[in-house]
């Protein structure tokens, strides 16, 4: 009885201490370990892996005056190590390619060469890119990926819940057309290697897109695939057409592929999981139940809420044949499930073939929040994903500004 008294102490003591959590706290599949690079770095959104092994990540709040952190592994200690910090400007959007590091504030999206071990040249005179992107407080944040012709793509989210007359007001119609779309609520395309293009140059390439803040190139498709945030507040603004459940549950999250010239229907409609169908909004003379078969359809669709915040496509040899050319979506967590619990705080993988969702979605990583699911309560947010040479992923977190490494052992 001693000695069992004696280990129960030690086991509580060490709880107490913070000893290491198996797998970082996230609850993996068997054969994945998972590891905590990097903490306490504040609002850390998206991320790029160079080819060296370097890490790139874009912050929303500032470090020490700085929103680009590079970190390295010390060869000796395999420990990372911040080793440069530059930029003066907060934002979400970082990407590599073809030498450069890409990224974006919330009104511009710079650029930094790179030499050949993955390092930025010179931090202190990036080349502008694009400027002059609206921002007016809410979606406002300028995710981007690049293609492999020389186009990058930014989302420029509408400034709006749903395009009414009189923004979350109970009842309040929708303005028909929606003026908001003429310079937010889709994705634009420019010129990745151009030099201060306002938006008017850059082509509208897709249309109807609340919000965007994960996206990913399909290599295997040549196509942009993208997650939208969903609208708010079905039942608060209209009670009479919608339930609490109902409006906890839709409208759904949707993936959707991306081609020049898409409209996927927002603010004028949204997608029903429940049904498989394109619901006219309430705004707009809906009643919950009228579809229509106007305007792009997911190429799946998730539960209303989770805020899917990255976006990528596994196309590593490490990880079991199934995830090749998957995807995997970090959902940062909702905060208006009510009465129903609040989700998401969660990574999960969607199987592909032949550039087609072939199955149900799963969740690949959980734990991140801890006890609690609300975006005060959670410990970590699942944020932002990439993928290095060697087919590990990470993960960011916004919360606490942790990285997380996932790799496959096979055991």
């Amino acid at each position: 009885m001693y000695k069992k008294s004696l280990f129960i102490i030690f086991l509580i003591s060490a709880g107490l201490r913070g000893v290491a959590q198996p797998n970082a706290g996230l609850t993996i599949p068997k054969g994945f370990t998972a590891v905590k690079l990097v903490d306490g770095y504040g609002k850390v959104r998206h991320i790029a892996v160079t080819p060296q092994g370097g890490i790139y990540v874009k912050l929303n709040k500032l470090y020490k005056s700085k929103g680009i952190l590079y970190f390295k592994e010390n060869t000796t200690t395999h420990q990372y190590v911040l080793t440069n910090s530059f930029g003066n400007y907060t934002g979400t959007g970082i990407y590599v390619k073809d030498q450069y590091l890409y990224a974006s504030s919330d009104e511009e999206i710079f650029r930094y060469k790179l030499n050949e071990q993955g390092d930025v040249i010179n931090t202190e005179a990036p080349e502008k890119v694009v400027t002059g992107l609206p921002s007016k407080g809410e979606h406002e944040s300028k995710s981007i990926v690049l293609d492999n012709s020389g186009n990058l793509y930014v989302n420029i989210g509408a400034y709006s819940n749903s395009c009414q007359e009189q923004d979350r007001e109970k009842g309040s119609m929708g303005m028909s057309p929606c003026p908001v779309l003429n310079e937010a609520g889709g994705i634009w395309r420019f010129n990745a290697n151009g030099n201060n293009q306002t938006q008017k140059a850059g082509t509208r390439y897709a249309t109807g897109l609340r919000n965007v803040v994960g996206l990913d190139w399909n290599t295997q498709t040549n196509s942009l695939f993208v997650m939208q945030h969903g609208r708010d507040q079905l039942h608060d603004l209209f009670p009479s057409l919608y339930n609490a459940k109902q409006s906890a549950e839709l409208p759904s999250e949707c993936m959707y592929e991306l081609h020049n010239g898409t409209n996927c229907g927002w603010p004028y409609i949204y997608y029903d999981h429940l049904v498989n169908k394109k619901i006219v909004a309430p705004e707009y003379g809906g009643d919950g139940i009228k579809s229509t078969t106007d305007y792009q359809n997911p190429a799946i669709a998730f539960p209303a809420h989770l805020a899917p915040n990255g976006l990528l496509f596994y196309t590593g040899n490490k990880f079991p044949a199934k995830y090749k050319n998957g995807a995997f979506i970090a959902f940062h967590g909702s905060w208006n499930r009510a009465p129903l619990p609040q989700e998401g705080y969660y990574v999960v993988f969607v199987p592909f073939e032949n550039g087609k969702p072939t199955g149900q979605w799963e969740v690949f990583a959980n734990g991140f929040a801890g006890a609690i699911k609300t975006p005060k309560g959670a410990e970590h947010r699942p944020c932002g994903l990439a993928q290095d040479a060697t087919g590990a992923i990470y993960v960011t977190d916004d919360s606490k500004g942790t990285i997380y490494k996932i790799t496959c052992t096979g055991k």
